[in-house]
């Protein structure tokens, strides 16, 4: 039963939306009626300031690896082939729980950072090598979620060329099945984001200091 109870933890870590939090505690504000209604890091820095949306991205970083790396120390089986399936199950959990929280109508966010906390824990070389895809094309575009499209895909791809020739084994499947759905999950809810990019209506992301909240612009999906 406990590693069933550390997946539903996992799953309430990941519903957390503190760019909700943050957004209130600071200005007040439903992140949800300014700007894109996306309760993610990139608008609540585009709402609330730069500076709060680092404290909200690292906060939805921490609470996908949280659960990863808590679960061992919690199962203390260090020998038993499957505690790593469950870490990766804790991982999927804590991201679904971002995408659909149950606290906002299962109407969440896109999942990006919390998944990054959940990679960095279950396959780090993998992490570092997409992490700067994403700083170069963030660079070279500024576009937010074409780096989070590209990357999704680029580490469903480093994965299974790390886990080749057997990522469906017996000790990897669970991995590799994750290295493919969570991608997948991740470039869905930007469906709305891929539109805007192909009609070329894509927003990009702007440093300025701002002082009150842009207007609202919402996602197809509010993520």
């Amino acid at each position: 039963m406990l590693p069933l109870l550390i997946l539903i933890g996992a799953y309430f870590a990941g519903s957390l939306p503190f760019g909700l939090f943050v957004a209130r505690a600071v200005k007040g504000i439903d992140i949800r009626d300014h700007g894109s209604c996306n309760i993610g890091a990139t608008n609540v820095t585009r709402v609330v300031g730069l500076k709060w949306g680092v404290v909200c991205f690292l906060l939805d970083v921490l609470k996908g690896g949280s659960p990863v790396w808590l679960l061992p120390k919690l199962l203390q089986t260090p020998n038993d082939p499957s505690r790593a399936h469950w870490q990766v199950a804790a991982g999927m959990m804590a991201i679904i729980g971002h995408m659909f929280p149950i606290w906002l109508g299962f109407k969440g966010g896109k999942g990006v950072a919390t998944a990054l906390g959940v990679v960095a824990m279950l396959a780090p070389q993998s992490t570092g090598i997409t992490f700067c895809v994403f700083v170069v094309l963030f660079a070279i575009t500024r576009i937010v979620s074409l780096g989070s499209i590209v990357c999704a895909i680029t580490f469903a791809v480093l994965q299974i060329i790390q886990l080749w020739p057997r990522p469906f084994g017996s000790e990897t499947w669970s991995l590799a099945a994750f290295s493919l759905a969570a991608p997948v999950l991740i470039i869905a809810r930007h469906r709305a984001n891929i539109g805007r990019l192909l009609r070329g209506e894509e927003h990009r992301f702007e440093f300025k200091k701002r002082t009150s909240p842009p207007e609202k612009k919402p996602d197809d999906d509010r993520a």
